[in-house]
């Protein structure tokens, strides 16, 4: 989270409380009655409690300033209140069967809340039900009428913030314009998929037909040990680590989406409607981070959704106005495609990213 903006609510929290009362109380009831009884659900950027009571039992609660843990446990004593930062919460996978974040992921930078999001769908199990309220609005900063002032604020456009949404690996049932427009509310649950592995800076954004199920589950694309994605990439030299996509964009700016979210046992099962939507949110992800290249695994999704006839290499038309590389599918079904091929295509990818 932002320093500055924590250090208000270290410095203001009482004021907070009494000046802000809680809202979306409806909102925070049906949160609470679509999770489990007795599972774990959470309230990620509680401030000082208001909607604790709201949310069942047993809950956690999740802020980045101890001045307002100590009014949510005077809330709700009997909440596990821990200090945390919202963009690396310190849970384990599927540790949460719900959460609740009013008005709290809106002060995570907008090109960081993917890596966020991210970290909350790892957080949560498959089928956790989510609720979170975003502002409404364009661009980040600080806020002339804040009166609080000092304090970081991303705002959204629905579509925008439902797109990244969907790139997390969350299936979005609601993500929509409330209370005359001020704020965006969303409701969601989290699917058996995998999110989107992406940020600002990206010198190559490795795009896959959809994730397996067997890649779902452990939460990293081309994860089979028969796919040849990771040794190919390590022979290539534009990655280090196996098998770690965090590692990849943290180190070596190599950032990883799916023209598809929904994950299958294979990719035969997807539709042409499914390969042309799936490009539009890649499109959009595209014009908005601006990595340096785009490489297509699979020359299937882009020939459905882009070019029938199109054969591996560059793309002479890019794609989101980037520079765009296509590619056999790396699959072990694919045995056409020995790794040393697919690690020359790799090269040929990076090297298109280094020249752009």
């Amino acid at each position: 989270m932002e320093r500055g903006t924590v250090a208000v609510y270290e410095q203001r929290a009482r004021e907070w409380r009494a000046r802000r009362p809680a809202r979306f109380e409806d909102r925070a009831r049906a949160l609470a009655a679509a999770v489990p009884h007795g599972a774990l659900r959470a309230d990620l950027g509680c401030g000082p409690g208001l909607h604790l009571p709201l949310l069942g039992r047993p809950v956690l609660a999740l802020d980045a300033a101890e001045a307002m843990l100590r009014l949510a446990r005077e809330a709700a004593p009997d909440a596990w209140c821990v200090r945390a930062d919202l963009e690396h919460l310190p849970l384990r996978a599927g540790a949460l069967r719900g959460a609740w974040a009013r008005a709290s992921l809106l002060h995570v930078p907008a090109v960081r809340l993917p890596d966020t999001l991210r970290e909350l769908h790892l957080a949560t199990s498959v089928g956790a039900p989510i609720a979170l309220t975003m502002l409404a609005g364009d661009g980040d900063g600080l806020l002339d009428d804040d009166d609080f002032p000092g304090r970081f604020f991303s705002c959204w456009q629905p579509d925008r913030l439902a797109d990244v949404l969907v790139g997390a690996g969350f299936d979005v049932e609601e993500c929509a314009l409330v209370t005359d427009g001020e704020w965006i509310a969303v409701r969601m649950t989290r699917a058996r998929t995998l999110a989107d592995t992406v940020g600002s800076g990206m010198r190559l954004l490795v795009c896959g037909l959809n994730p397996s199920i067997y890649a779902a589950d452990r939460g990293v694309g081309f994860a089979r040990p028969g796919n040849r994605f990771w040794p190919a990439a390590l022979a290539a030299g534009i990655l280090s680590r196996d098998r770690d996509p965090a590692h990849a964009l943290a180190h070596h700016g190599i950032g990883m989406t799916d023209l598809v979210k929904r994950a299958t046992t294979g990719a035969g099962e997807l539709t042409v409607g499914e390969y042309r939507a799936g490009a539009a949110r890649v499109r959009r992800l595209v014009e908005w981070l601006q990595p340096r290249a785009v490489c297509f695994v699979g020359l299937a999704g882009w020939r459905a959704a882009v070019d029938r006839r199109a054969v591996a290499g560059v793309r002479p038309d890019g794609f989101g106005g980037r520079p765009a590389y296509v590619m056999p599918n790396s699959s072990g079904l694919n045995a056409h495609a020995t790794p040393a091929i697919l690690a020359e295509h790799l090269r040929a990818a990076a090297a298109l990213a280094d020249s752009a």
